[in-house]
């Protein structure tokens, strides 16, 4: 059960997508001038904790599903073995063969510059098991150790559900944040996404929303309007 008011959360995605438009809305009584960049913007929700003690209570971890893709343009490159990057070069995604791998040469400045230019990694069972011999441990510190694709998986498929997993992980600070769509979505989409992510926040929370102190909504470049008080 949600505890964000469908009429604050509503107004609030109207004036941060009206704000990336150019237009001018207003924002706790102040008038405020938008400004249409040249890039799609992300939506995220940022949630700060209350009662927590990020030392003595447990930390937590988990991944959870979207409806809709808020972030469509993440990269990806495919690990994988000859059919599967076969398979990457037919719908256009990057991917990456052993032989390739081993250019790389574990070079550890190589590697984190492959972390850096991708958001995710998928690889083949084959290769799963080579990449800590192959690359060394930069793509785990970087914290995108790839997924495992399976042989009879729809790699598009596969794709598209990471892209719209999102995850909480508690780490020492009592801030949150993550990405629950962006500007060229539909609205009602923002704000099934909203809701959604705010309700799984709680369900990992020892006392649910009784945990959470305050959210608030923006996109990359706009205002912070608050959500939940």
């Amino acid at each position: 059960m949600s505890k964000l008011q469908s009429a604050i959360l509503d107004k609030a995605i109207a004036d941060i997508l009206a704000f990336s438009k150019g237009e001018t809305v207003s924002i706790n009584g102040e008038d405020k001038k938008g400004k249409k960049r040249n890039f799609t913007e992300t939506i995220e929700i940022q949630i700060t904790l209350k009662n927590y003690d990020p030392v003595r209570d447990k930390r937590f971890a988990g991944t959870f599903k979207l409806p809709a893709i808020p972030r469509p343009n993440l990269k990806c490159c495919v690990l994988g073995n000859a059919a599967h990057c076969e398979q990457a070069a037919r719908i256009e995604v990057d991917n990456m063969s052993v032989e390739d791998l081993k250019k790389l040469n574990k070079n550890k400045k190589l590697v984190k510059k492959l972390a850096k230019r991708y958001d995710f990694f998928l690889a083949s069972d084959s290769m799963i098991k080579q990449i800590p011999r192959l690359l060394g441990p930069g793509l785990t510190k970087a914290g995108k150790f790839p997924t495992l694709i399976g042989s009879g998986e729809d790699m598009q498929e596969k794709i598209d559900e990471l892209k719209a997993t999102i995850k909480f992980q508690m780490k020492k600070v009592m801030c949150l944040n993550v990405a629950v769509g962006n500007v060229n979505m539909d609205p009602q989409e923002i704000v099934v996404n909203t809701q959604l992510s705010a309700n799984f926040l709680a369900s990992l929370l020892k006392k649910q929303w009784q945990n959470i102190g305050q959210i608030f909504i923006k996109t990359t470049m706009g205002p912070s309007i608050q959500i939940y008080f």
